[in-house]
């Protein structure tokens, strides 16, 4: 018998585990430009303006294989490492939370869920990320990256491994995620995931996947579902 997820009334939601980048810091515009500027060196045409719609979403191992496909040069061993120092170095400069995010952790907070990251991002460059936009205190070791494990989205092990780490079963989290890479992830882990997604591009017709528009719309999202379990 299937498991009722988490957002359902006959679910159980003990864990909420967040992507990175495009949900809790706006950092997807400036990685992907730098992509774009990287796969412009090797000889791609991609402007900065369709930087988010070329790469949004993928682990830089995937940009490279992408790369060296449709060019056919190799970007060599280091290439992934290098252009992941260019990311850390950038955060450093500066970033910007996503707005609303703020006011959307303490509301989580009040509600009593433990809270988790999972990035295809590198840990170096989420703390980087954190410290630069004030969120460090919400994610002290309890930040995860697929990166660093070897295995990025959208294979699920990073979320199901923050679930593990927090001892709940996949069906009682909930992944608020911006990118279909990420939401596949999600889904194929077993988990409700919701999908922050403003504009008009369309949500993909998976199951357990709900979208909302804007932050402000996740703490309701959540308050709505416990009350319902109680």
């Amino acid at each position: 018998m299937t498991q009722a997820l988490a957002l359902s009334p006959s679910g159980h939601l003990k864990l909420v585990i967040f992507d990175c980048d495009g949900v809790l810091v706006d950092s997807e515009q400036t990685c992907c430009r730098i992509s774009a500027e990287e796969a412009r060196a090797a000889g791609l045409a991609i402007p900065d303006e369709r930087s988010v719609e070329e790469f949004s979403g993928m682990a830089l191992p995937e940009i490279q294989k992408d790369i060296e496909q449709k060019t056919g040069k190799s970007l060599g061993s280091d290439w992934a490492d290098r252009v992941q120092k260019r990311f850390v170095d950038a955060m450093k400069l500066g970033v910007e939370p996503i707005e609303g995010v703020h006011a959307m952790l303490e509301g989580v907070k009040k509600l009593g869920l433990p809270v988790r990251v999972g990035s295809n991002s590198s840990e170096e460059e989420m703390d980087a990320k954190f410290m630069a936009t004030d969120l460090t205190q919400y994610f002290t070791n309890r930040i995860h990256s697929a990166r660093d494990m070897g295995i990025p989205k959208p294979r699920p092990d990073v979320y199901l491994h923050a679930a593990q780490q927090e001892g709940v079963d996949p069906a009682c989290c909930v992944v608020l995620e911006d990118s279909n890479t990420g939401a596949r992830a999600a889904v194929d882990a077993g988990m409700m995931c919701v999908l922050l997604r403003p504009g008009p591009e369309p949500v993909p017709d998976w199951p357990n996947l709900v979208r909302i528009r804007h932050l402000s719309e996740f703490v309701p999202l959540l308050q709505k579902a416990l009350h319902s379990q109680e």
